[in-house]
């Protein structure tokens, strides 16, 4: 079994009182996607500094690639490293090719990588324009041509579709699949969950810094348990939908579009699909399992109302012992 890229163990950062990430453990494996998501100040930036090297773990222990990224063989990995900054700046007098020009000469790359690696991001025709005329989404292609410098091996990638347009955004997961086939390893970071989950192996969800769930897509449906959606076209009513189905636990309820929407559980999907494939007035149905977006909100929610929930045990843990004292 080949090493894992990234391997992080009970990794624990603190600055004072404050946590920024608590006992968080995850593995990468050579040519995966992990998708790390989470709100403002779950912990994913503070995760991707501590695998660059910028900052060192509190507590636990990380690798990348076999290797402390803090430690001696620092300037090594990050040769092995392409890092995409949610926040991209340039110095703008500076025309695009004298920009990746200025970052390969960093990576020890010769400057005849520069030229294809722009025409690769959609640049090409810009390349000796400067970064002061660039748009918000030219900049951002621009930071991806310079976290691809150097053939890297890893790739972390921070918020990469901000300001990109659907289009841009489509060009971008292309190249983020092609990466993973050449077996190039991916951690994307991003709030920005519709059109993720088809681009990455598994996703991490992090929440006030604690790892709140890990898995593929699919594992994580079964450890939410959340109910499927199926939206079909039928000449009835709701409500007689719902009690032809009853048995098996399902909710239903006109949608906005004019089609009726029913709730399952996933266990009864098998048993509802053939019953609805059986009558003949159904026209159309799709079927609509769990999203990211509502796992993500089903985990974070789980967060919110145990932390909620931790004021009131303490306190009554705390008359517990004023009664016992």
């Amino acid at each position: 079994m080949n090493q894992p890229v990234i391997e992080m163990q009970a990794v624990g950062k603190r600055y004072g009182k404050l946590t920024a990430l608590d006992e968080v453990s995850l593995t990468l494996g050579e040519g995966e996607v992990l998708g790390l998501m989470g709100h403002n100040g779950a912990g994913k930036s503070t995760s991707m500094k501590l695998i660059l090297g910028l900052i060192r773990p509190t507590s636990g222990e990380l690798r990348v690639f076999g290797h402390d990224p803090g430690g001696s063989a620092a300037n090594d990995l990050r040769l092995r490293l392409g890092y995409l900054p949610e926040n991209v700046q340039f110095y703008e007098q500076l025309s695009g090719f004298e920009v990746l020009d200025y970052f390969a000469r960093l990576k020890r790359i010769g400057i005849g990588i520069v030229e294809p690696l722009l025409e690769r991001v959609g640049l090409g025709h810009a390349m000796h324009r400067r970064v002061k005329t660039y748009s918000k989404g030219m900049r951002q292609r621009l930071g991806l041509a310079q976290a691809l410098i150097g053939e890297p091996r890893l790739m972390l990638l921070d918020e990469p579709t901000v300001g990109l347009d659907p289009m841009a955004t489509r060009d971008f997961y292309g190249m983020v699949d092609e990466l993973r086939d050449r077996g190039v390893s991916v951690i994307l970071c991003s709030h920005v969950l519709p059109g993720v989950e088809r681009h990455i192996d598994r996703a991490a969800i992090l929440g006030q810094g604690r790892l709140l769930a890990s898995g593929s897509i699919d594992e994580l449906r079964e450890a939410a348990d959340l109910p499927l959606v199926i939206r079909l076209r039928i000449a009835r009513t709701p409500e007689s939908i719902a009690e032809a189905l009853r048995g098996h636990g399902v909710l239903a309820r006109l949608a906005g579009d004019g089609r009726i929407e029913l709730t399952l559980p996933v266990r009864a999907k098998m048993a509802v699909l053939r019953e609805l494939a059986a009558d003949p007035e159904v026209v159309d149905l799709e079927l609509e399992p769990p999203t990211l977006e509502s796992l993500y909100a089903h985990f974070d929610g789980t967060l919110r109302d145990r932390v909620e929930a931790e004021p009131a045990s303490a306190a009554v843990h705390d008359a517990q012992q004023g009664v016992s004292a």
